[in-house]
């Protein structure tokens, strides 16, 4: 398989993963938004968490980046996806404040 088919399926592979976690992300702010903090919240909550710590261990980068790196030449943002250059560089702060709003709902629900 060539370097380019091999990005092509890195690429794929990644916005897979990111569409499940920018859902995941969105349910857990429509279960705040609705008071509906149940495990099924809590298991979305962990799986972020998780996926933080895999960035965080991977130097706050995807571990599918590094792999894709091997296989193109431009490395600028949003190489190895398929998102537009600027919400991939910005994806990150995006979602970070979008799941950390909806974590402070999410305590002010179960607080009050």
């Amino acid at each position: 398989m060539e370097a380019k088919s091999k990005l092509i399926l890195i690429k794929l592979l990644h916005t897979a993963i990111w569409l499940f976690y920018v859902f995941i992300i969105l349910y857990t702010l429509y279960a705040a938004i609705i008071d509906r903090i149940d495990s099924y919240f809590l298991i979305a909550v962990c799986l972020v968490l998780i996926e933080g710590v895999i960035l965080l261990i991977n130097g706050w980068r995807c571990p599918l980046t590094r792999i894709g790196e091997q296989y193109s030449k431009d490395i600028s943002a949003g190489f190895d996806i398929f998102l537009p250059r600027w919400l991939a560089k910005h994806n990150k702060t995006i979602f970070t404040i979008i799941f950390s709003a909806s974590i402070i709902l999410a305590v002010y629900r179960i607080l009050t």
